[in-house]
């Protein structure tokens, strides 16, 4: 009998798309805050549009900060250096409308900070998702997988000179033909890729082309998901030369599926750049993710999906919810008593156990090319698969 199968689509964009633009000025204010006061509490909004960028928000930190420089440094650092290319750093408006976190969000969060670590309310209502699954070795969907690195792999060719005619903005989308069993998913080939990359004035549609497939293509999908009927479309508007903010105004926080999972498992609708971990739109989607991650990295399920919802001001989470799409070894409320069992899920312990009051530049790494699947960088602290012990059913 012929299996049947299913196509699946996921995206990606450039770090010089005008969103992650924003969402990388928010991660460096955060990390800048961090770096100087761990208890910084940060709401760090962006916009951008042609020649101005705005950071906008609530900060109570005893850092200090220099926002401009950090705009002006973010903006430069990812290539936008000329009218040219979509903004200039050193020359663009920098507006910064920055004011302290309510009081009452205050007392009801953290109590002025003298609340103990387990005591430490949420910082929001809302509900985080976290996903995993075992089609990739790391244990995130193929076509999240591939169109993130395809984006990445842009950035890497045209700093590194490769590609000299490439320019900051893009974007990249992969379609996976995928078959179902038993609640698996198993990807059988790459159906359709797509990039569309901003590039200067003098190279020709040829040449685009070529150099993508030979360059950023080859490197990054496996020969094995290639065949002779994979769909490449490589530019198709036929031009991408005016890109960045003067191309498309840009926001934090408008790039939600490509920062987590691709379209696959789930979103509760929450961003994370520009958050600290008392926010836990983001402390809850990374404890979420690890608990999902090491469900499927222990052999408990093939995949499944993690819920974690919260009330303001409360620690506890007010549910707790897995789904193994019928791929478990044990039955999911089984899964579900070993993840309480290993997993703290209240905001203040979340933050000591993943270490997230570190600054740095740790969190405008996770900005671009996704907040999950980076094994290869220890900042990414909610990769790191916990061991949970189970026994197997005897048969």
């Amino acid at each position: 009998m012929a299996i049947e199968t299913f196509l699946f689509t996921s995206e990606s964009v450039n770090e010089g798309h005008p969103d992650k633009l924003c969402d990388q000025i928010s991660d460096a204010v955060l990390d800048a805050c961090l770096e100087q006061d761990p208890d910084s509490k940060v709401a760090c909004e962006t916009c951008t549009k042609t020649n101005m960028v705005m950071i906008f928000g609530e900060i109570t930190t005893k850092a200090n900060i220099d926002y401009e420089k950090i705009v002006r440094d973010t903006c430069r650092n990812i290539g936008f250096v000329s009218d040219d290319v979509g903004l200039d750093a050193d020359k663009c408006k920098v507006l910064v409308n920055i004011e302290q976190q309510s009081p009452d969000i205050a007392q009801g969060v953290h109590g002025h900070f003298t609340k103990r670590p387990e005591e430490i309310g949420a910082g929001d209502q809302g509900l985080m998702f976290g996903y995993a699954t075992d089609e990739t070795p790391e244990l995130m969907p193929l076509s999240h997988v591939l169109a993130t690195k395809l984006g990445a792999r842009l950035t890497e060719v045209r700093k590194n000179g490769t590609c000299s005619w490439l320019r900051p903005d893009g974007k990249t989308q992969v379609t996976v033909e995928y078959y179902k069993e038993n609640g698996a998913m198993f990807p059988v080939r790459v159906h359709t890729v797509l990039i569309s990359t901003q590039h200067d004035e003098t190279v020709t549609n040829e040449q685009i082309a070529a150099d993508l497939k030979e360059h950023v293509i080859k490197p990054v999908i496996p020969e094995k998901y290639l065949d002779d009927s994979t769909i490449f479309h490589l530019n198709p508007s036929g031009r991408f030369v005016i890109g960045g903010p003067h191309d498309d105004a840009g926001l934090t926080g408008r790039k939600i599926i490509i920062d987590t999972y691709g379209g696959w498992g789930a979103h509760g609708g929450g961003a994370f750049s520009g958050k600290d971990p008392s926010k836990v739109d983001r402390s809850g989607a990374y404890i979420a993710r690890q608990a999902a991650k090491s469900i499927v990295a222990n052999g408990l399920a093939r995949r499944c999906i993690v819920q974690v919802s919260y009330a303001i001001g409360v620690p506890d989470p007010l549910s707790v919810y897995i789904n193994s799409y019928g791929t478990g070894k044990i039955p999911d409320k089984e899964i579900l008593q070993l993840v309480k069992e290993n997993f703290d899920f209240r905001p203040g312990m979340i933050t000591i156990n993943l270490d997230l009051k570190r600054g740095g530049h740790r969190f405008i790494k996770t900005a671009a090319y996704a907040h999950f699947g980076r094994e290869d960088d220890p900042d990414f602290t909610w990769e790191v698969v916990k061991p949970l012990k189970w026994q197997k059913p005897q048969a």
